[in-house]
């Protein structure tokens, strides 16, 4: 079964508000990209996690009751930072909550590990993590605070190294290396997020300027495509019931123009379903637009006939009903400026292919290049209702008459 016709009105509702380019859809690579950096920082910090673990394994003792507290309290955060970077829920949380706790624990370090043992080449197992503090960082804060991280971190754990070696020449050395290969580090790391973040949001801006352009194009067609409905609608029943009062000279006439004006009424009195009438594609045999046509010669009250020749074949209700109601207008306009003189039809069908109609008359003609704007008959109700289905309409006009050609062919 076809699909019901759309509305003017339900067909607007649907149309994005111009300027609302902050919407979850639109803001898709921004997304994508917090997404990405979560599922990276994840890798590299299980990696870094994982080496920091055996190490501390292998030089805790079982019976160090404080080594393995300080151990704990890293290793939740972190635990719980990774299994939210890998779901995609609560990492800016996690992410906050691991690089306080970690800052926390590198600071306690010195109170709680006993440094008579170690020498400069030992590295601590917590330093394998100093660079885990920083992404973390850059997951949960805003960049102000990211840089201050990155830089703040290492000089926090120099300084703790160096009270736990006693500031000897030995670990001023090997801790100024470590310092300063971490601090290049993780500037670089903050920096690539940085990047990596404002290339998203650039595009994300891009394609919300570009759907709030559509939005306003989409929203100025259909206004325009409703006011045109209304015009044609407007013109073509009011005129047509004008022409039949005009030209009653009888019972019959008159009830006619009567029954022609309530249908005009009662049709801009429902645009909208007379415009969702005309969107109907339900196919329509080309004999039949033949007769509709002939219905409405006889109600414009016109002498003439229709010829009909070609084969017979179906054409689409949308655009049948504007090629009828197309040569209506032609018709009535040959009706009222040229007294209906020659006014002579023609309907060539070419089977499945489509169907042409030709309207001419032997009228004074006139000048289709000075036809005015507001003038809505030719310009709405006859060029404007055929190329909304894909059609063609052509007029000419001169000292021997007016033709107006209206056709469809299926593409």
């Amino acid at each position: 079964m076809p699909a019901d016709a759309l509305s003017i009105r339900e067909a607007w509702s649907r149309i994005p508000s111009p300027g609302g380019a902050e919407t979850e859809f639109e803001r898709f690579t921004g997304k994508r990209m917090e997404r990405i950096l979560a599922i990276v920082v994840a890798l590299g910090s299980t990696v870094l996690g994982t080496q920091a673990l055996i190490s501390a394994l292998a030089t805790l003792s079982w019976s160090d009751v404080p080594s393995f507290t300080l151990l704990v309290v890293v290793y939740l955060p972190l635990i719980a930072m990774l299994v939210a970077c890998v779901v995609g829920r609560g990492v800016r949380i996690t992410s906050g909550t691991f690089a306080i706790a970690y800052v926390i624990a590198l600071a306690a370090w010195p109170l709680i590990v006993d440094p008579a043992e170690k020498t400069a080449s030992d590295q601590p197992w917590i330093f394998f993590l100093v660079n885990v503090g920083v992404v973390a960082a850059m997951l949960a804060f805003p960049l102000k605070l990211q840089f201050a991280w990155a830089v703040g971190m290492p000089f926090v754990y120099g300084y703790v190294r160096l009270v736990q070696g006693r500031f000897s020449r030995e670990f001023w050395v090997t801790t100024a290396f470590d310092v300063s290969f971490t601090l290049i580090l993780g500037i670089v790391i903050i920096s690539l997020g940085w990047m990596f973040r404002s290339v998203a949001a650039g595009v994300d801006d891009a394609r919300g300027r570009a759907v709030s352009s559509y939005a306003s194009a989409a929203a100025a067609a259909a206004a325009e495509e409703e006011r045109v409905a209304m015009s044609a609608l407007m013109h073509d029943s009011v005129l047509a019931a004008l022409i039949a009062a005009e030209r009653a000279d009888g019972d019959r006439a008159r009830d006619l123009a009567v029954g022609m004006a309530r249908e005009a009424l009662t049709r801009l009195a429902n645009t909208e379903a007379a415009v969702a009438q005309e969107g109907s594609d339900d196919p329509v045999a080309t004999a039949q637009i033949v007769v509709e046509l002939r219905r409405s010669l006889s109600e414009l009250g016109a002498d003439a006939v229709v010829e009909e020749i070609g084969g017979v074949g179906l054409v689409p209700g949308r655009a049948a009903r504007a090629l009828v109601l197309a040569a209506r207008q032609a018709m009535g306009n040959a009706v009222t400026h040229a007294g209906g003189r020659g006014l002579h039809i023609v309907a060539q069908g070419t089977g499945d292919e489509g169907i042409l109609v030709t309207i001419s008359d032997s009228g004074p003609g006139f000048d289709v290049d000075a036809i005015g704007a507001d003038r809505l008959g030719i310009r709405a109700s006859i060029l404007a209702r055929m190329a909304g289905v894909a059609g063609t309409a052509a007029i000419e006009s001169g000292e021997l008459g007016t033709t107006v050609t209206l056709g469809w062919e299926r593409s």
